[in-house]
């Protein structure tokens, strides 16, 4: 698979990003991981705090020049694992495949894998949603304490965490692009962009949420199998209540033990 030209390592004798139509302010350039320094930066962030306002302004311009946008936790950033050698094309994988692989590893009640969930209907463009979820989240939460616009070189934004190699399911999953590969099936049936970024943690914002509630059951499946910890964190927690919170919701939040 061809891969698209990176603009990144332009930054590093071009900061600001003139030369790619960009007004950037100060920021850190990335390329260190697992297996020593990469050939080309893997991710940009600012070295300000991500504020309202933040996404639109910087996150839009930049993926007119092939950068895409996300959150990222400064605060634990030199504790990533870093691992784009290791990790293979979403492209390659097939959302339902991968979903019912980790079903089956532990179906619930000996459940059969049900199939991937119809897609809603739109309620907002999913670019528009993405920026106003970016907004609320640059406020910070408990698992994303230092919140930065990151820019990364990326087809689509479902494939961001494989761009840059990102390790945070690694106990669950040890290559990410499958994961990507689900992603990129929740990008089309329910136009999520990925807008967030910690060591083990991953956020979406969801432009076409489940409606009612037997959507939601449908949707909460395809969670259980891609992330159990965030579904049945407790062992009072249920499908049917995780799928209650569901129903209209813009943020999906992920993580990983």
């Amino acid at each position: 698979m061809a891969t698209l030209p990176n603009p990144l390592p332009k930054l590093a004798t071009d900061p600001s990003g003139r030369s790619l139509g960009l007004q950037l302010p100060p920021g850190t350039l990335v390329d260190d991981t697992l297996d020593g320094p990469w050939h080309e930066p893997l991710l940009w962030y600012a070295g300000q705090p991500a504020g309202p306002g933040t996404w639109a302004a910087l996150g839009a311009p930049a993926a007119r020049a092939g950068l895409l946008p996300v959150l990222v936790d400064v605060s634990e950033i030199d504790d990533w694992d870093f691992a784009p050698g290791e990790t293979s094309y979403p492209g390659d994988h097939d959302a339902d495949e991968v979903l019912e692989d980790f079903w089956e590893e532990d179906p619930p009640e000996g459940e059969e894998w049900p199939g991937l969930a119809p897609a809603p209907a739109l309620v907002a463009h999913p670019d528009a949603r993405a920026a106003d979820v970016a907004d609320a989240l640059s406020q910070g939460r408990p698992w994303l304490k230092e919140p930065h616009l990151a820019l990364v070189s990326a087809r689509r934004s479902a494939d961001i965490p494989a761009a840059i190699g990102w390790s945070g399911p690694v106990n669950y999953e040890e290559d990410v692009a499958r994961l990507c590969a689900v992603l990129r099936s929740w990008e089309d049936r329910f136009g999520i962009r990925v807008v967030a970024l910690g060591l083990d943690h991953l956020a979406v914002s969801v432009a076409a949420p489940p409606a009612d509630l037997d959507e939601a059951e449908a949707v909460a499946a395809e969670h259980l199998a891609f992330c159990p910890y965030a579904v049945l964190p407790g062992e009072d927690d249920t499908l049917a209540s995780y799928a209650g919170r569901l129903v209209g919701e813009r943020l999906w939040h992920f993580y990983w033990d």
